[in-house]
């Protein structure tokens, strides 16, 4: 199974609209975002993707966070207060926004750890646990931005730039 992760959106539509095609096109069973949605606008342009979203709320979501909710709750996304434990796929996996608060939500079972915040590409192995943050995607430098795509088979992580 094949997910995408994305995160730091921060309202760029733009970008959005061709994140939304690039998932489309690349055969995720699932989108996972790690915070920083910044505005229900940009739920709205996720509501075009072909698979269903998951995800955290990041800390430029703080002053839109009960808007943020509706829109959620609305176009059927399912966002969570971080940390965020899933299980797909044989799977755990811990979502948060900040990179700081891995270590306080981390358990032995979590073989994915997603984060945004930074907006820095990170792809870690450790032991058995990869980390992974796709980096950033709000930019508006062509080819700099990028989101990523998780196989959970192979619990490998590719990058996709646009």
């Amino acid at each position: 199974m094949k997910i995408g992760i994305v995160g730091d959106t921060h309202n760029n539509l733009k970008n959005v609209r061709r994140i939304v095609e690039l998932f489309n096109d690349s055969g995720v069973a699932r989108v996972i975002h790690t915070g920083d949605i910044s505005q229900p606008k940009t739920l709205e342009v996720f509501a075009n993707l072909k698979v269903p979203m998951w995800g955290v709320y990041g800390n430029n979501d703080v002053g839109e966070r009960d808007a943020l909710e509706s829109a959620a709750s609305i176009l059927g996304f399912q966002f969570f207060e971080a940390p965020l434990d899933l299980y797909w796929h044989d799977r755990r996996i811990l979502v948060v926004h900040d990179p700081l608060d891995v270590a306080a939500a981390l358990a032995d079972h979590h073989t994915l750890v997603v984060h945004g915040h930074t907006h820095l590409y990170r792809h870690e192995h450790s032991g058995s646990r990869l980390i992974f943050n796709p980096g950033e995607c709000a930019g508006h430098m062509q080819g700099y931005n990028a989101i990523g795509v998780v196989d959970l088979d192979a619990l490998s992580a590719e990058l996709i730039r646009f």
